[in-house]
């Protein structure tokens, strides 16, 4: 930790194998002390891209809420969702909607959109009896131990995500897009790179291809940044992905990831990219009252299985531009 963010916020703990942990003092006025330690905080994340805030006794949704307005330039509407979340407020929500016994393997929060989140904010009001953690994972670290022809073949081609809209699994259409008409899905469409196909039954498909490998707009540093492996099908249990391929079809599932020709990706490369993130992973359980921040483009997050209650809430600020990252791959949006 640098003398500048010690002098800004001392008592920083790094633990090998956790995130750096922040014991914080904040006499009952946790919206208070966030707003008197913003600059502080985000000079911590500038430094080690995420960090664990102990200490602030978050007790309900709305102190939640005040906490994330005063550390955010501005809370972000989810769009494009691939799970369904509830809303707390504007900019305010759960996490999203996922088995308990299902790991959520490493992502980035909407990697796949044009305009995502640079900063994400959690904060934990009911902690779960076992598992649950938020696992964080070093995106450079995960870019340097991938084999170079990998990397190589998703700088030059990026990824392909694939999308069917339906009422059973997933996201719906009003929650992706914000609206299940057809017009305006498809204005969004157009505007977002997103190819897009009605199915005759009404199920929507889309298709949209980016870039796997970016550069952060303030460090420079290259960063694996996608969400190839979670939205793969060979992330999935495979009993739910057997089940996913009878009622759907291997070509409608509800989401599924490709290289960005459309190339299948194989169950092996799947396995290394979350073998590698593991062996990246630094995870802390969550304690009732604590804040989490995380550098979206530089650290990937997971959610881990877990038993008994758990009650996360999500917000996201920051936006950053794709254009501004450098991507290798043209998209070409209208």
């Amino acid at each position: 930790m640098s003398s500048s963010s010690r002098a800004l916020l001392p008592g920083v703990r790094l633990c090998p194998g956790k995130p750096p942990i922040l014991r914080a003092d904040a006499a009952g006025d946790a919206p208070g002390w966030a707003a008197a330690h913003s600059d502080a905080l985000r000079a911590v994340v500038a430094e080690h891209a995420s960090v664990l805030v102990r200490g602030l006794d978050l007790r309900d949704t709305a102190e939640i809420a005040a906490v994330f307005r005063r550390l955010g330039s501005g809370l972000m509407a989810e769009t494009e969702a691939f799970a369904s979340r509830r809303t707390y407020s504007a900019g305010v929500y759960s996490s999203s909607a996922w088995p308990a016994n299902q790991p959520m393997c490493m992502h980035h929060e909407h990697s796949y959109r044009l305009e995502f989140p640079g900063l994400m904010l959690f904060a934990c009001l009911r902690a779960p009896t076992q598992g649950g953690a938020t696992g964080v994972a070093d995106s450079q670290a995960v870019l340097d131990a991938l084999p170079g022809e990998l990397v190589e073949r998703f700088e030059r081609d990026g990824w392909l995500l694939t999308r069917t809209y339906n009422d059973e699994i997933g996201a719906s259409l009003t929650e992706a897009f914000g609206t299940a008409d057809r017009a305006a899905i498809e204005n969004y469409c157009r505007a977002n790179a997103i190819e897009y196909d009605w199915q005759p039954g009404g199920e929507l498909r889309t298709r949209q291809r980016r870039s796997a490998v970016v550069r952060h707009p303030v460090t420079r540093q290259r960063c694996w940044f996608n969400q190839i492996a979670f939205l793969n099908q060979w992330t999935l249990d495979p009993e739910v992905r057997e089940y996913l391929v009878e009622v759907y079809g291997p070509d409608a599932l509800p989401f599924n990831t490709h290289f960005g020709n459309g190339d299948p990706i194989s169950q092996d490369i799947v396995h290394l990219l979350n073998t590698i993130y593991e062996t990246n992973t630094a995870r802390e359980p969550w304690h009732a009252g604590d804040l989490l921040l995380v550098d979206n483009i530089r650290t990937a997050h997971s959610r881990e299985p877990y038993e008994g209650p758990r009650e996360v809430l999500v917000a996201m600020t920051d936006p950053v531009r794709l254009t501004d990252c450098s991507p290798t791959v043209e998209v070409i949006t209208g």
